[in-house]
């Protein structure tokens, strides 16, 4: 058996994968029937194949046959599978070999810059005109408490805290540095419904730390110009019996080496000093947080 080809080999080309299969599947000596082999959950039939031939082949584009689409942060992962379903021979109420699902995956990197030709850097960088074009792929979590990992419960318990790590992907980007614009609680997915409570407002104002019953606060030092942390006291909506809350934040970006201003800031009230401190900046960038009017959000 070590001396036979593996029984299912996989081309991934451009546009289409083609499968072409060993009619000695298991390496028994007993050949399958064309007909017993199928590709996708489509049930795409071969191609190529003859009784006289030993192997059957399938051609497919990338998104036929029922085939699934995967993004990594690497690759476009495109996943299907070969079929086989025996039919049973002579006798219909027995079969001799079993049924099999054989898993098929195309990987295509996400990373690679491809051209035809050579390129002569006479125009904007690469890398810059994407960060003008691409959207960019944001992320809110909820942590575990020493912030290592992202918390598997979203169940809490009064007087516990929720940790927040916000995140944006800034692969193939300029440099850039992460803001909260605001946070709403509401008791519905729709953040517009009533009761809501904005804990983060104001363009980055974390008002909720000002109450007399809240410690919550931006994390200091950031882990990087495009993570965010902060963390909350846990709450719930007076009078409300389902115990549920959403969250819906407004995430958003400027250039890393822009200066903090009014519409770009993180600002966590300091119960000690009864005063409004940054993270990045100076001071008076957080002075519309007591006035709670910062300006129209860009």
């Amino acid at each position: 058996a070590a001396a036979l080809p593996h029984p299912v080999a996989v081309r991934c080309q451009e546009a289409q994968v083609v499968v072409t299969v060993h009619r000695d599947l298991f390496g028994t000596g007993r050949l399958v029937k064309a007909a017993e082999l199928t590709l996708g959950s489509a049930a795409c039939l071969p191609a190529v194949w003859s009784a006289a031939e030993s192997t059957v082949t399938f051609v497919a584009g990338l998104h036929e046959c029922g085939s699934t689409l995967r993004v990594t942060p690497d690759a476009l992962v495109y996943s299907t599978s070969l079929n086989y379903e025996p039919v049973p021979a002579g006798n219909p109420v027995i079969i001799r070999t079993s049924p099999a699902v054989v898993p098929i995956e195309c990987h295509y990197p996400r990373k690679d810059n491809v051209s035809s030709n050579a390129v002569k850097p006479t125009w904007v960088p690469f890398r810059s005109t994407l960060s003008s074009e691409e959207k960019l792929p944001f992320s809110l979590r909820l942590m575990n408490d020493d912030w290592s990992a992202e918390r598997v419960s979203t169940i809490f318990q009064l007087g516990e805290v929720l940790h927040f790590q916000a995140g944006v992907n800034t692969e193939n980007h300029v440099p850039l540095r992460l803001f909260v614009d605001n946070c709403v609680a509401t008791l519905t997915p729709n953040r517009s419904s009533s009761p809501q409570y904005a804990f983060i407002d104001f363009s980055g104002c974390l008002v909720d730390g000002q109450l007399d019953d809240a410690t919550s606060t931006f994390i200091s030092p950031r882990p990087r110009q495009d993570v965010l942390q902060f963390a909350v006291d846990a709450f719930k909506f007076v009078g409300d019996s389902s115990n549920v809350i959403y969250i819906t934040c407004h995430l958003k970006v400027s250039l890393a080496d822009q200066a903090p201003d009014p519409l770009n800031k993180a600002c966590s009230f300091n119960k000690a000093s009864n005063l409004w401190a940054p993270m990045e900046g100076t001071r008076d960038v957080c002075s519309c947080c007591e006035m709670k009017s910062c300006g129209l959000a860009r």
